[in-house]
């Protein structure tokens, strides 16, 4: 079949530079992306699961004090602290 096709500057230009590297012409080249590119929309992958996050039920061990929660989250940057500075000594 022959058609005219209006292509963008920028696209002509990749694809006669596609052609060239291909060592085909510029036809064959137009034939085999548009034919690449259809047959990737038609194999789309289908719509992903939908995440689910399934809550439970969170116990502190026995022993932790809630109240002190940020003492846990401080503790190992107070140890990296000391350890520094007794090493600068």
């Amino acid at each position: 079949m022959r058609t005219t096709v209006i292509l963008e500057q920028d696209l002509a230009d990749r694809l006669k530079e596609y052609a060239h590297r291909r060592r085909t012409s510029f036809k064959v080249a137009l034939n085999m992306l548009l034919r690449r590119g259809l047959a990737a929309q038609e194999t789309a992958p289908s719509p992903r699961r939908r995440f689910a996050v399934e809550p439970h039920l969170g116990r502190l061990q026995p022993g932790l004090d809630q109240g002190k929660l940020n003492q846990l989250v401080d503790q190992p940057e107070t140890e990296d602290f000391v350890r520094e500075t007794r090493a600068d000594r």
